[in-house]
């Protein structure tokens, strides 16, 4: 699916039957929201999408999350896009990363660098400010659409500014200063970690300090 070109979906296919599906942009900031709250099953987490999406409930429901998945992605390839931007990543980035640890290099992990229900201010006052469009005022906004002003938000803007502080990497290669400044910077904007989370750390930290089986803990 192209943004410039193709008409944006209302429905999907599912077993060959046109789905209508909710596209506001509302409904899949709630979506991903969902998926990050440790608090809800997998069970939970795939009935509550299956409402949240569709008023009429396919009859085959594993194939109607992976419509909502192909719908919550934009209808994009991400394994096709993240190659893309491993191949086109900038000469400054290699440089940065090559101080970086090993595991600050693993690239198999996914650092979350913004949360809708932690940024949601920083999120509408960005919109309000380039866009002039007031989020809660906007009747209709389909989340192909909202996705993509989302994605493209200013350098200058202090939500994007936040999300840079928390994904850079401080390496030795940086001065004193900038050292301080960007550990600074990370810790005042962190995300607040789950209660899942943080047992866990708790645990491996427990585990590391006693000489204990990190078997259990690193499943």
């Amino acid at each position: 699916m192209n943004l410039l070109v193709d008409a944006l979906p209302k429905t999907v296919d599912v077993d060959g039957i046109e789905y209508p599906i909710r596209t506001d942009f509302r409904v899949s900031v709630l979506f991903e929201m969902m998926m990050r709250d440790d608090e809800l099953s997998d069970t939970e987490k795939i009935i509550n999408a299956l409402q949240l999406y569709y008023s009429r409930i396919p009859k085959d429901p594993m194939q109607a999350i992976d419509k909502i998945l192909w719908f919550y992605r934009c209808g994009k390839d991400l394994s096709k896009k993240n190659t893309e931007n491993t191949i086109n990543m900038s000469e400054d980035s290699k440089e940065d990363r090559e101080g970086a640890s090993d595991e600050d290099n693993d690239t198999s992990a996914v650092q979350q660098i913004y949360s809708f229900d932690y940024d949601d201010e920083y999120i509408y006052a960005a919109f309000m400010e380039q866009y002039g469009i007031d989020l809660q005022d906007v009747q209709h906004l389909h989340w192909w659409k909202f996705h993509a002003l989302f994605k493209s938000l200013k350098e200058d803007c202090e939500f994007v500014k936040i999300m840079g502080y928390r994904s850079i990497k401080v390496t030795g290669k940086m001065s004193k200063e900038q050292r301080q400044f960007y550990t600074k910077m990370k810790k005042i904007h962190a995300l607040p970690v789950s209660d899942q989370e943080q047992r866990e750390s708790d645990e491996l930290v427990n585990a590391l300090m006693n000489g204990g089986d990190l078997s259990d803990v690193l499943h």
